[in-house]
């Protein structure tokens, strides 16, 4: 998908052991076109921009492996509560970002 002129970019940066986790999971994210790859080669160093779109596929990716049992038995892991973080600070992102829009969306003007 191509973004539009009315489309917003969430620019965050991960890096350290979020980045790892986000990396290790981005195999669920084949079916995204491509963000799997710019995870997959994003190093950390700047931020890096993501869409709606983009944000929808990552949080469920993330949602549904923060509560397999086979991936994390154990929620007080330290990776496990790294992921979760940056779970929050991107549905909190999206949220902020998003939401108010979708709420209140433009209109056009009545004649």
């Amino acid at each position: 998908m191509k973004p539009g002129k009315n489309d917003i970019p969430i620019r965050i940066k991960i890096s350290g052991i979020q980045l790892e986790e986000l990396q290790r999971h981005t195999w669920h994210m084949c079916e995204a076109f491509g963000l799997d790859t710019r995870i997959d080669n994003y190093k950390g160093v700047r931020a890096i921009s993501f869409y709606s779109w983009d944000l929808d596929c990552m949080l469920d990716v993330l949602d549904m492996v923060l509560n397999d049992k086979k991936e994390y038995p154990n929620k007080q892991n330290e990776r496990y509560i790294t992921l979760f973080s940056l779970y929050s600070n991107l549905k909190k992102a999206y949220q902020e970002t998003y939401k108010p829009r979708i709420l209140f969306p433009k209109r056009k003007k009545e004649m």
